[in-house]
């Protein structure tokens, strides 16, 4: 029986990996971001926004009727960062922001008819793109990236995005 220690397994040990290897991981996470991104991108482009406009989207629609406050704690922007955001989506009809129910200080967030046609166009994109790597991945290499990307997480981020995947 083929033992299947860190010496005999037939991929790379994993525990002792070298700076080469390293170095080729983060590359590969360079260019895949870049694809990642590059289809929204262009979306975003028509209408003169950028990635901290997708990223407002997305955790907006994400969160029906999250606060400012919460939206800052999820993006980990700064307050006049996410203003200049907000201010140009709202201008542009894409959110709306509410007064708060039982806090008349706080504004809730939500997307218009119009921001959540958007949002589903630059998800749309990313989803195509995901599917076709999950699919040319397989499910273990599917199961392993989640994790990888959840190890890559400081503790308050994975906090913040377990709060988030438990709230389906």
């Amino acid at each position: 029986m083929a033992q299947s220690g860190p010496n005999h397994s037939s991929g790379e040990n994993l525990l002792f990996l070298t700076d080469e290897q390293l170095r080729k991981g983060i590359e590969a996470m360079f260019f895949a971001y870049r694809g990642f991104t590059a289809d929204p991108d262009r979306i975003l482009e028509e209408y003169g926004y950028g990635r901290a406009h997708h990223r407002a989207l997305h955790f907006i629609n994400r969160s029906y009727g999250t606060t400012v406050n919460n939206l800052l704690t999820t993006l980990g922007v700064t307050k006049q960062s996410l203003n200049r955001v907000l201010r140009g989506l709202i201008a542009d009809g894409l959110v709306e922001a509410r007064v708060g129910r039982t806090d008349r200080r706080e504004r809730n967030l939500f997307l218009t008819e119009a921001g959540q046609d958007l949002e589903r166009k630059l998800a749309e994109a990313q989803r195509v793109r995901m599917r076709a790597a999950y699919r040319a991945a397989g499910p273990q290499a599917v199961a392993g990236f989640r994790q990888v990307l959840e190890a890559m997480m400081d503790d308050d981020i994975r906090r913040t995005y377990q709060s988030l995947k438990d709230n389906r």
